[in-house]
């Protein structure tokens, strides 16, 4: 394919994009990459999914979307292929993509791009921009019809790999970047376990702190009753004595008149 007069040679956008492409021009057992006819900017790719894992068999296909700053700037992936990791038609979220350009390192380009999203399928999704959490089965089920599916530009996309070319090397920068996902993902899994943890201890504490307020509130309920009983009880007493002492006071005055009484009679 050429693009000679269609962009400026000078940029380092263009330049860098050119040599990529020839580069990559050779597909190969793991992935193939190549910019569309038309434009520079925007290329398509396939990839194999991993071994060892749920997509285990699968062939995905998708566009990489490159800004003019490339490789300054990282490029957004998208997956086209239903595959049960990622959302299709939607830019995902990884380190290596334009939601994260604080992680992007222009060292890396589209063949760094590719081994990471294939390093990141199987990784969990997190809720991330763009990720699914499919189960096993699902995704098994996915991979196998993804041999069938076909891309509106390129066609059937389990052609599009080559049988015979061997992967390339990984360099010493690839393999540190691949190494850095894993841990990652270690890091989420890990975090997680935690969460869950301190969920469980956060809940049985909170029980137990609201079964010490609940009865801190009762005691102090029961001391404001007996605070309000009190006085009533105090009242009741004070009216009783009053009561006995006037009827005490009543009949000795009817004694002493009826003495008085007789004794003048007399």
């Amino acid at each position: 394919m050429s693009f000679e007069g269609k962009y400026n040679a000078k940029s380092p956008a263009v330049k860098r994009l050119m040599r990529e492409a020839q580069e990559l021009h050779e597909a190969t057992e793991e992935y193939c990459a190549y910019p569309l006819e038309d434009n520079l900017f925007e290329w398509h790719f396939t990839v194999h999914g991993p071994p060892s894992t749920d997509f285990e068999g699968g062939i995905y296909h998708g566009r990489i979307l490159l800004p003019p700053e490339y490789p300054m700037k990282p490029p957004n992936i998208i997956l086209l292929t239903p595959n049960g990791r990622f959302e299709i038609n939607k830019k995902i979220c990884l380190s290596i993509s334009g939601h994260h350009p604080e992680t992007w390192q222009p060292s890396w380009s589209i063949r760094t791009a590719l081994l990471a999203l294939i390093a990141f399928m199987p990784t969990p999704g997190n809720g991330t921009i763009g990720s699914l959490d499919y189960s096993t089965e699902e995704r098994q089920q996915l991979a196998k019809r993804s041999l069938k599916w076909q891309c509106d530009s390129c066609g059937k996309i389990a052609e599009l790999l080559s049988k015979d070319a061997a992967k390339k090397p990984i360099t010493e920068e690839e393999q540190h970047m691949l190494d850095t996902i894993a841990l990652k993902a270690e890091e989420v899994s890990s975090t997680e376990n935690s969460f869950a943890s301190n969920t469980e201890n956060i809940t049985e504490n909170g029980l137990r702190q609201r079964g010490v307020q609940v009865l801190a509130a009762n005691n102090q309920t029961q001391e404001q009753l007996e605070v309000i009983v009190n006085p009533q009880v105090e009242t009741m007493s004070s009216s009783n004595d009053l009561f006995w002492t006037i009827l005490i006071a009543s009949l000795l005055s009817g004694i002493i008149l009826l003495v008085l009484r007789r004794l003048f009679l007399v």
